[in-house]
């Protein structure tokens, strides 16, 4: 069964999170009336600067964890609403739909960036970031390593749904609207971990969890030695024990 988000563990790399929610946000112009929704807003990071960038507009978060909801502070959103991005509608069409990190554990694309449009007002924003590192080593080494250890349970596939290249969701929304889209590679510098690796600490809150959700608490620390022990040659860590962690992620927005 899988298991709920865990808002603490998440938030721990909150500022690494944040940034790329604050550079996609600075790509949105002004809106026309209506609300702003952000699709899959997690512990609510991202809803104070929504609020604040987006002032005289109803903010509304939308996620599908209780417990990322429950996490998230009084007074940021003027509506929670708990609800699967794949399925989530609004009551009327609103003026920016935001989504920070959060589309790329949900299915079937094709359909869904166009159903997403079709939810807006004349004029209004999809703005959407999602992180494209299924083929570095963090999360190859993932499914190489899970699939070697329990190959009656994965066989290497990726365990969420694969980011496609940018100009592949510009050539998608492009009938819809005007359309922006761009990768952006960072530079992450992990700061040590408590225990283990650095890039560990980081992947176990979010990439990892699909996987460690089917094993055995005995299974699962097996699988975390081996994996650290390939992080380890694929992100060196430096002197004082943090680690450069290069992270890629997608952009894109489309006004209608």
């Amino acid at each position: 069964m899988q298991q709920d988000w865990n808002p603490e563990t998440y938030a721990r790399f909150r500022g690494l999170r944040l940034r790329p929610a604050l550079d996609l946000m600075a790509q949105v112009g002004p809106l026309p009336a209506g609300a702003v929704v952000d699709l899959g807003c997690g512990d609510g990071a991202a809803g104070a600067a929504l609020a604040a960038r987006f002032a005289g507009h109803e903010v509304i978060g939308v996620d599908s964890s209780a417990a990322m909801l429950a996490a998230v502070e009084d007074g940021i959103y003027t509506a929670l609403v708990k609800d699967d991005a794949a399925l989530w509608r609004p009551d009327r069409p609103v003026a920016l739909i935001f989504s920070n990190a959060a589309l790329h554990w949900v299915p079937d694309h094709d359909h869904l960036m166009p159903r997403l449009a079709g939810l807006l007002v004349p004029g209004g924003v999809l703005a959407v970031q999602m992180p494209r590192q299924t083929g570095a080593p963090s999360h190859r080494f993932l499914r190489d390593i899970a699939a070697s250890m329990f190959p009656d349970r994965f066989d290497g596939t990726p365990t969420v749904p694969e980011v496609k290249r940018a100009e592949t969701y510009w050539r998608m929304l492009s009938p819809f609207g005007a359309v922006t889209a761009w990768e952006t590679e960072y530079i992450q510098r992990l700061d040590p971990a408590p225990e283990g690796h650095p890039v560990r600490f980081f992947t176990q809150s979010t990439a990892m969890r699909p996987i460690l959700d089917r094993l055995r608490p005995d299974e699962a620390q097996d699988f975390i030695h081996a994996y650290e022990a390939a992080l380890g040659a694929a992100y060196p860590l430096l002197p004082d024990g943090a680690a450069l962690f290069p992270f890629r992620r997608l952009f894109f927005t489309l006004k209608v």
